[in-house]
C-alpha cells in the first residue's frame, strides 16, 4: 500500500526529531508498552480480559491458531507414518476457525 503525503510528511518530521535528539530521553524509554489497558473497553471488561489472562485462558481463535501451527509443524517433521491422521485434524482445525471468524 503505497504512502500517502501526510504519512511521507509524518515519517520525514519523525526523522528530523531523532536527528535533533528530541526523542532522547522520554519517559519509559526502554520499557516495553503496557497494552493490557485497552481504552476503548469498559473497567469491567479489562478486569475481566486480565483475569483470563492470568488464569491462562486463551480465546478459541488462539488455542485453534495454536494448534494448527503445531500439526503444521509436526508434518512438516514427520515421517509419512500418521499423516493422513494429522492432515485431517487440521483440515477440521482450518474449518473450526473458518466458522469462528465468520461470527
Amino acid at each position: 500500500m503505497p504512502l500517502s503525503i501526510f504519512d511521507l510528511l509524518a515519517e520525514q518530521r519523525i526523522a528530523d526529531a531523532i536527528k535533533r535528539g528530541e526523542l532522547d530521553n522520554l519517559p519509559g524509554a526502554g520499557r516495553p508498552l503496557d497494552l493490557d489497558d485497552d481504552p476503548l473497553l469498559s473497567p469491567e471488561q479489562r478486569m475481566a480480559n486480565r483475569i483470563l489472562k492470568n488464569a491462562g485462558v486463551v480465546p478459541a481463535e488462539i488455542g485453534l491458531r495454536r494448534e494448527i501451527a503445531a500439526l503444521r509443524a509436526r508434518l512438516a517433521n514427520a515421517d509419512n507414518v500418521g499423516h493422513d491422521a494429522l492432515r485431517r485434524r487440521l483440515g477440521f482445525l482450518i474449518a473450526q476457525l473458518g466458522a469462528l471468524q465468520r461470527k
